[in-house]
């Protein structure tokens, strides 16, 4: 495995994060306040129970949400401060995301869902296809292309959602949870990819409950309650690298 690159400033940055909801006796505290730096080339797990913010760390990490306190650097910009055309671009151009609801276009074969965000951004089409059909090869659905989401299974979907987060030159992947419908060989196929693009110069943020899965990070962080509790390196405790097989 490829170390990832530690000289310079993170390519992500939460400084002193918060994320509340509601206000007075009725206001809900989802995450903070956190720090941590990810540093680019790095893979980095989120774990913990239901409940405790990982998703929300997700969320404020791809500039879906502003926090409340602290602020969150993605090259050293605060994503709080852009526009929101800003954020929008933003999104399509440098951050790839498996959401667990997929978000997929029903209208949209799966070729074109992948290919989607390349085409908004300016990319002409024959060459957004062309990379939109590569990204579904790497997830092994490239004989799908044509197929609807409806027509797909739930694992199916699940690996096109993939495919379009990878698309692209995005340098951050956000996924949470992005084995949870996949049987255990088509997960760890989807792990590796994560792995070789991160060894490859991506960055990538995966929340998992699996500490197999977890395995594959260079680091892991784990929240309770909205709160950074521990920070482990990979292999360390109860985590267990899956080593390459066949």
């Amino acid at each position: 495995m490829t170390a990832p690159r530690r000289d310079g400033e993170p390519l992500l940055r939460f400084e002193d994060v918060g994320r509340g909801y509601g206000d007075g006796p009725h206001a809900v505290r989802a995450l903070g306040p956190v720090r941590f730096d990810v540093r680019s080339g790095e893979l980095v797990a989120v774990m913990g129970p239901s409940g405790s913010g990982k998703t929300t760390l997700l969320s404020l990490a791809g500039a879906l949400e502003r926090p409340t306190e602290g602020r969150v650097l993605l090259r050293g910009r605060d994503l709080a401060t852009l526009s929101a055309p800003a954020r929008a671009a933003l999104r399509r151009r440098d951050i790839g995301y498996v959401f667990q609801d997929l978000n997929l276009l029903p209208g949209l074969t799966a070729l074109e869902n992948v290919s989607l965000p390349l085409e908004l951004d300016g990319v002409r089409l024959a060459a957004a296809r062309e990379e939109a059909r590569a990204a579904l090869d790497a997830v092994g659905l490239a004989s799908l292309a044509a197929r609807f989401p409806d027509d797909l299974s739930g694992g199916e979907r699940q690996r096109v959602a993939i495919a379009r987060a990878f698309v692209g030159p995005r340098e951050l992947l956000l996924a949470d949870e992005p084995t949870g419908n996949l049987d255990s060989v088509t997960g760890e196929r989807v792990l590796r990819h994560l792995r070789a693009a991160c060894d490859g110069g991506r960055t990538a943020i995966l929340v998992t409950h699996d500490p197999s899965h977890a395995g594959w990070a260079d680091r892991v962080l784990f929240l309770r309650d909205g709160v950074l509790v521990d920070e482990a390196a990979s292999g360390a405790g109860c985590l267990v690298r899956v080593e390459d097989g066949p």
